[in-house]
């Protein structure tokens, strides 16, 4: 799929997330009083859509309990994204960090034009190699020129929001959630498709002229991600690099990621006479 494609098809659905409610919220407004009301309800969608538009990329980071991070305090990682996004075009995201030791890394906001973040954790600088650490911020990167970044952060917002209205049931919050729980998770699989990372995996490859840093970097989060404990909102899955939940409960209803073994081998057989080069090594 073409680059201008993917962009369209991400920027509909981001338009869709909101242009629907409203339209809906408009008719029903009209049917129950006059255009006043139309108008009112309408325009809570409109205004609604606005904020998290211009601010989605500090909602996420927010909810990730991410803080800003000074070039000074990874410059290594700092040279790595000013590089990967002068070459791919796009805006330098703002960093952030997030303290806890599991290693992971996301991406949100509105994408490559600007009003977008991308948070590590000090886990994952821990751990990662540079040649695994340029694979992964260019998978990133990837997200935030195709704009799969804008519809990832809007529905993993919503559909937070979505679960944490449950806590209003307050005795009964359990069942609240049994119901609330399957509908933001419809809401997310309808919006998002698994080969956005497969996408997002080839270019990563083209943009670091070789596959082999981000295969690496997928099998070390992997092997990784059993040794220390995650706590979240499994409705953040979305904008991960990989799925960071244990795939039970609630948080086997958010899987958006496919299979990590399926994107290494995509990613190896972008490189064909790897095992040949090992061999003789």
């Amino acid at each position: 799929m073409s680059h201008r494609l993917t962009v369209t098809r991400n920027l509909l659905k981001a338009w869709a997330v909101f242009v629907i409610p409203a339209v809906a919220l408009g008719a029903i407004g009209w049917q129950l009083g006059d255009y006043r009301l139309a108008l009112l309800f309408g325009g809570t969608i409109v205004l609604l859509a606005a904020v998290i538009y211009w601010y989605a990329d500090r909602i996420a980071m927010g909810m990730a309990g991410a803080r800003e991070l000074l070039p000074a305090e990874a410059p290594g990682l700092a040279a790595t994204v000013d590089s990967l996004s002068g070459h791919a075009g796009v805006i330098r995201p703002r960093l952030y960090l997030i303290l806890d030791g599991y290693p992971r890394v996301l991406s949100a906001g509105r994408g490559g034009r600007g009003g977008a973040a991308l948070a590590v954790s000090s886990g994952l600088l821990g751990v990662a190699s540079p040649a695994e650490l340029e694979g992964i911020v260019a998978h990133e990167i990837a997200h935030l020129r195709n704009r799969d970044v804008l519809p990832q952060t809007i529905v993993s917002i919503i559909a937070s929001a979505i679960i944490e209205s449950s806590r209003i049931g307050g005795y009964f919050q359990r069942g609240f959630l049994f119901v609330l729980g399957p509908v933001a998770a419809s809401f997310v699989h309808l919006v998002l498709s698994p080969n956005r990372e497969y996408e997002a995996d080839r270019y990563a490859a083209e943009l670091c002229d070789s596959p082999h840093g981000l295969a690496d970097a997928l099998l070390r989060l992997e092997q990784s991600m059993g040794l220390v404990g995650f706590s979240a909102s499994p409705a953040t899955e979305p904008m991960y690099i990989v799925d960071p939940f244990a795939p039970e409960g609630l948080a086997a209803l958010f899987q958006t990621h496919p299979p990590l073994g399926d994107r290494i081998q995509r990613l190896r057989e972008l490189d064909g006479e790897w095992r040949g080069r090992l061999r003789a090594a």
